[in-house]
């Protein structure tokens, strides 16, 4: 019974798995969506498109003060990791996320230099 609960808990998203997505499951989740970051700052939105770009929007957070307001940079996933990669922001320089599902449309991230946090997929 227990296992039953916890496949029917994992399946209606109310239990994580903590495993990190495949790459062809990164890819499903956010090709032609919007992922909204949550940070300190506000919400930071990023929307990934089928042509593989990424355009970010800070115009509503305080991050305006640290880079310009908004960017189309390049997404590409590499093994089990979401790559991005701005013109300008964090000086061209790519990174790359390991991905996890902790809800139906909530994420956990961890950036290749550490940083984490979680995410909103519409």
């Amino acid at each position: 019974m227990r296992i039953l609960l916890t496949l029917v808990f994992l399946c209606m998203g109310l239990v994580s798995s903590h495993a990190s997505l495949t790459g062809t499951e990164i890819k499903k989740l956010v090709t032609n969506k919007k992922v909204v970051l949550s940070t300190a700052y506000g919400k930071f939105p990023l929307r990934y498109r089928s042509n593989r770009t990424v355009t970010g929007d800070g115009s509503k957070t305080g991050l305006v003060r640290f880079f310009a307001p908004k960017e189309t940079g390049k997404w590409w996933v590499r093994g089990k990791q979401l790559c991005q990669r701005w013109p300008t922001w964090y000086d061209g320089k790519p990174f790359c996320f390991t991905v996890e599902k902790i809800g139906p449309r909530r994420i956990k991230w961890v950036r290749s230099d550490g940083y984490t946090g979680t995410a909103r997929i519409y």
